[in-house]
C-alpha cells in the first residue's frame, strides 16, 4: 500500500491512531498528544475523556524505544492533573514507570518517568507502591544523572517519599546522603533547595545526622551560610543545621571545628526575619537536652536570643521567647536571661498579638520558677500590673502561665501584698471556671498560695469562686484534683469560709473522693480534716469524734449522727423548726458579757422588769423562750417610753403619733442563740476547784466527779435502765418550746450529755481530752496521761477512758476489758 499522509486537528482522531500497528504512526500520534496536553489543563481533561490514557498505558511496554519514549512523555505531562492522577493510580502505572528507570534507558524517558512519579508521589498510596516495588534504589541512583531535569524530578520524588518515617529509614540504608550532598553544588537553585529540604526531613533521625557528619556534610552546610551569594539557600540550610543541633555528637563536632561560633556570628549579623525565626526554633529544639544546653550556654547563645526580642517581627519574638523558655532549664542561663531578659519580656505582655503575649509570659513562668532572684526582677520591672492584665488573655496558655508567674511572686511578701491589692482572688474566679485542665490546675494552686489570710479568702468567697473550686474536686485530672484539694484546705482556715464550703457541698465531695483509693490524695484527706476542724458541730455529727486539739467554743451544738447525703442544718435553721419528738439538740453557749448585762433579778417582779433598758429588753426578746415574761417586758417597756414622751411634749401642741419603733426593731432583729448562764457558772466553779490541782490525772478525776454531780450523780449499772433521763429532756424541750436545749439546763444527763459537758469544761480550763461518739446514746472522753516511770526514762503517754456514769473519776486504760465494756451497749 502506498504511503498515506494523514493530517488531523481533531484529538479524537489522534487518539484512534494510538491503536495503529505501525510504529511511526504511534510515535507521531504520541508526539501530537504531548504537544496538545502541554498547552493547558482543559486539553488534558479532553484526552482523559477520549480514553487516551488506556491506550498510552499499553504503549509503556512497547518494543520501539521512540514509541515508548513519546508515551512516557505524555504520561509525564498529563500527571499534573488531579483527575489524571486518579486514573493512573487505578491503572497501577507505577510498576511500568519504574521499569523505565534502568541505567541504559533514554534520558528523556528518565526525565518524564520521574516527573510522572513525582506528581503521583504526593499521595500516600503511591508512596507505598513505589517503596514496595523497589523504586527507591532507582531514584537515588538517578540523583547522579548528568541531566538536571532527571536530578530535579528524582530528588523531588524522594523528598515526597521520605515524609513517611518508614521510608526515611530505608532511604538511609540506601546511602542517600552522598548524592544529596553532591546536589548542593548544582548550578540550579531549585535542585539545591530540594536537596536541602530532603536533608532537613531525613536529618530528624539521629542515625542520619551521624552519617551526615561522617560525610563532612556539616562543614558543607556551614560553608553555604558563609557564602553571601547563596543567601537564597540560608533558610533551608539553617533548618538542616537546626536538626543537627539536637544531637550532642553533631553539636560537639560543629563546636570543635569552630562551626558553632561561626553559626552564631552569622545569626547575630542576619536581619532576615525567617532566618532569625528558624534559628530560634532550632535552638528551642536543641535546648531540650541538658548537655546541649551547656554547650549553647558556653557559646553565649543567650546574647543572641535577647537581641531577637528587640526585633520588629512578632514571629521572631515568639520564637525567641520559646527558646528562652527552653534554655531556662540551665541554671546559669536562667540567671543571665532573667537579669537582662525579664524587663523585655514584661514589655511584650502589652503586645496586641496574643501569641506574643503567650510566649512572653511562658518564658517569665520558666524564669521565675524556683528563682527568687528572678521573681524580684519581675517585681522591679513593674510586671505585676501587666501580669494581672494578662489574666484576661484569650489563649489558655497565656492565662495559665500568667497565673503561674503571679504564684511564683507570691512567695515574696511585698509582691504578694501588691498582687492582693489588685484583687487577685476576684481575678481567679474566672480561670477556676475554665474548661482547660492546665488553667484549672494553675488557678487552684494560686488560690492555695494567695488564700493565706482572711481578706483574700473573703474576696474569693464574695467573687463566687468557692463553687467552681469545689467543682474542680471532681476533675478527672489528678493534678487539678490535688491542687483543688490543697486550695480548699487553705480556704477552710477560717470558720466563715469553711461554713460556706460546707454549704456548697465540699464535705460530700471530699468524703466521696477519700473513699476511692485511686482518686484520693494527701491534700484531699487534709482538706476534709481542715474543713471539719473549723466546723466542729458538723465534724462531730459526721465523724463522731473530736480530738484534744478541737476546742469546743460558744456556738457548738450536738444534733446527733448525720446520715450520709443528708443536709447538715445550721443552728439558726434548726431553731426555726417545730417541736418534734426526735432527739434534742444540745447547745453550748457560755457567754460572760451577756450575763453582766442582765441581772437575775429581772425574773422576779414587774417592778424590776419596768426598769429594763431598751438594749437589754431586745436581748431578752431574742434569747428567751418564756413568752409570758417577754410580753410583760414589752408591755412595761412600751408603757414607760410612752409616758416619758408624754412628759417631754409641749403643753400647747400634743403629738399623738404612736411610738412603735422599738416594737418594730424587736420583731425584725436577727436571731441570736440563747446564753447558758448555768454553764458559765459550771466553768467558773470548775476552775476554782480543779486548776489548783497539780497533776493532769487529779484534774481529770476531779472534773469527772464534778460533771457527774451536775448531771444526776453516779448510776449503778444494774439500775441504768431506771435512769429516766429522757423524761427530763422532753420536759425541757416542752418548756423551752424548742428542740434546742442549753447543756446547763440538763440536770439528769446520760453518757453523751456528760461527755459533751466534760469536753466543754475541759477545753475551757486546759485539760486535753477527746470526745468520741458511740452507739445508742453512748459517748466518752479520752485523756492522755504520763505514767510514773523510773528515773531517767520518759515513757510515752497512755490513753484512758474517763468514767462519768458508774464510778465517776475512774480512769480506764484504753484497750482494757473495763474500758471496752464502758463503751459497749
Amino acid at each position: 500500500f502506498d504511503p498515506l499522509l494523514v493530517e488531523s486537528k481533531a484529538p479524537a482522531t489522534v487518539v484512534l491512531m494510538l491503536s495503529s500497528p505501525e510504529n511511526e504512526v504511534l510515535a507521531k500520534a504520541c508526539e501530537a498528544l504531548y504537544k496538545f496536553a502541554s498547552k493547558d489543563d482543559e486539553n488534558k481533561l479532553t484526552l482523559l475523556g477520549l480514553g487516551a490514557l488506556e491506550h498510552l498505558y499499553k504503549l509503556l511496554s512497547h518494543k520501539d524505544p521512540i514509541v515508548r519514549r513519546n508515551a512516557v512523555m505524555v504520561f509525564g505531562i498529563m500527571a499534573s492533573n488531579h483527575d489524571v492522577k486518579k486514573l493512573l493510580r487505578e491503572l497501577d502505572v507505577t510498576n511500568s514507570l519504574l521499569s523505565q528507570l534502568t541505567p541504559g534507558e533514554d534520558v528523556v524517558i528518565h526525565e518524564f518517568a520521574t516527573l510522572c512519579l513525582a506528581h503521583m508521589a504526593v499521595e500516600y498510596i503511591t508512596k507505598i507502591k513505589i517503596f514496595e516495588q523497589g523504586g527507591l534504589g532507582s531514584l537515588i541512583r538517578l540523583l547522579g544523572s548528568l541531566d538536571p531535569d532527571v536530578q530535579k524530578n528524582s530528588v523531588e520524588c524522594i523528598y515526597l517519599l521520605v515524609q513517611d518515617f518508614q521510608i526515611r529509614a530505608a532511604v538511609r540504608e540506601l546511602n542517600v546522603i552522598p548524592p544529596l550532598l553532591g546536589l548542593l553544588e548544582s548550578e540550579y537553585p531549585v535542585i539545591q533547595v530540594l536537596a536541602l529540604q530532603t536533608l532537613e526531613v531525613i536529618s530528624k533521625d539521629r542515625e542520619t545526622r551521624m552519617i551526615l557528619g561522617e560525610n563532612k556534610g556539616l562543614e558543607l552546610l556551614l560553608n553555604i551560610l558563609e557564602n553571601n551569594t547563596l543567601s537564597d539557600l540560608h533558610i533551608e540550610t539553617l533548618a538542616v543545621l537546626g536538626n543537627c543541633l539536637e544531637d550532642v555528637h553533631a553539636l560537639q563536632l560543629i563546636q570543635l571545628t569552630g562551626g558553632l561560633e561561626k553559626l552564631l556570628s552569622f545569626l547575630e549579623a542576619s536581619t532576615v526575619p525567617d532566618i532569625q525565626k528558624n534559628a530560634a526554633k532550632a535552638i528551642t529544639k536543641a535546648a531540650y537536652d541538658d548537655e546541649i544546653r551547656k554547650i549553647l550556654h558556653w557559646e553565649d547563645v543567650e546574647k543572641f536570643l535577647l537581641s531577637l526580642l528587640e526585633t520588629n517581627s512578632d514571629e521572631v519574638k515568639i520564637a525567641a521567647s520559646q527558646a528562652i523558655s527552653a534554655m531556662c532549664e540551665n541554671l546559669d542561663s536562667k540567671r543571665v536571661l532573667g537579669l537582662q531578659g525579664i524587663p523585655q519580656l514584661v514589655q511584650l505582655l502589652s503586645s496586641d498579638n496574643e501569641e506574643v503575649k503567650e510566649a512572653a509570659v511562658t518564658a517569665l513562668s520558666n524564669l521565675t520558677t524556683a528563682s527568687p532572684r528572678n521573681t524580684s526582677v519581675v517585681a522591679e520591672a513593674r510586671g505585676i500590673e501587666p501580669l494581672m492584665s494578662t489574666l484576661n488573655a484569650q489563649r489558655d496558655g497565656a492565662l495559665a502561665n500568667a497565673i503561674a508567674v503571679l504564684t511564683n511572686l507570691s512567695l515574696q511578701e511585698s509582691s504578694r501584698i501588691r498582687i492582693q491589692s489588685h484583687g487577685i482572688m476576684s481575678a481567679l474566679a474566672g480561670p477556676l471556671r475554665s474548661t482547660n485542665s492546665q488553667v484549672q490546675s494553675k488557678a487552684a494552686f494560686a488560690v492555695a498560695a494567695f488564700g493565706c489570710d482572711a481578706d483574700t479568702r473573703s474576696e474569693l468567697r464574695k467573687a463566687g469562686g468557692l463553687g467552681p473550686l469545689i467543682r474542680l474536686l471532681r476533675s478527672k485530672n489528678e493534678e487539678v484534683r490535688r491542687n483543688a484539694s490543697w486550695a480548699v484546705m487553705v480556704c477552710a482556715s477560717d470558720e466563715r469560709t469553711a461554713a460556706e464550703l460546707c454549704r456548697l457541698g465540699a464535705l460530700d465531695v471530699l468524703e466521696e473522693i477519700n473513699l476511692s483509693s485511686k482518686r484520693k490524695n494527701k491534700f484531699s484527706e487534709a482538706a476534709l480534716e481542715k474543713l471539719l476542724d473549723n466546723n466542729l458541730p458538723q465534724k462531730y455529727s459526721r465523724m463522731g469524734y473530736l480530738s484534744s486539739s478541737n476546742i469546743i467554743t460558744n456556738g457548738f451544738y450536738d444534733c446527733g449522727q448525720t446520715k450520709r447525703g443528708k443536709k447538715f442544718l445550721s443552728l439558726e435553721e434548726l431553731s426555726k423548726q417545730e417541736l418534734t419528738d426526735r432527739r434534742a439538740i444540745i447547745f453550748i453557749n457560755a457567754t460572760a458579757q451577756e450575763k453582766e448585762k442582765i441581772s437575775p433579778t429581772f425574773h422576779l417582779s414587774p417592778v424590776n422588769l419596768s426598769k429594763c433598758p431598751a438594749g437589754e429588753l431586745i436581748y431578752l426578746k431574742l434569747n428567751f423562750r418564756d413568752y409570758s415574761i417577754l410580753n410583760k417586758c414589752i408591755f412595761f417597756y412600751v408603757r414607760k417610753r410612752r409616758a416619758k414622751k408624754e412628759e417631754e411634749k409641749p403643753k400647747e401642741g400634743i403629738n399623738v403619733t404612736p411610738e412603735v419603733q422599738e416594737e418594730i426593731s424587736l420583731e425584725n432583729s436577727r436571731w441570736l442563740p440563747p446564753p447558758d448562764f448555768t454553764l458559765l457558772d459550771y466553768i467558773d466553779d470548775a476552775s476554782k476547784i480543779i486548776l489548783p490541782l497539780t497533776t493532769t490525772r487529779e484534774q481529770a478525776v476531779a472534773l469527772a466527779q464534778f460533771v457527774a454531780d451536775k448531771m444526776g450523780g453516779p448510776v449503778e449499772k444494774e439500775k441504768l435502765h431506771n435512769f429516766s433521763w429522757e423524761l427530763q429532756m422532753s420536759e425541757l424541750e416542752f418548756e423551752l418550746k424548742s428542740n434546742i436545749v442549753p447543756i446547763g439546763r440538763i440536770t439528769k444527763g446520760t453518757f453523751y450529755h456528760r461527755a459533751l459537758l466534760f469536753k466543754a469544761i475541759a477545753d475551757r480550763i486546759g485539760i486535753g481530752c477527746s470526745l468520741v461518739r458511740g452507739q445508742y446514746n453512748r459517748a466518752w472522753n479520752e485523756v492522755k496521761l504520763v505514767e510514773d516511770s523510773p528515773k531517767g526514762l520518759l515513757l510515752p503517754p497512755q490513753e484512758y477512758v474517763v468514767d462519768l456514769m458508774f464510778e465517776p473519776g475512774c480512769l480506764m486504760k484504753q484497750g482494757t476489758a473495763k474500758a471496752d465494756q464502758y463503751k459497749r451497749i
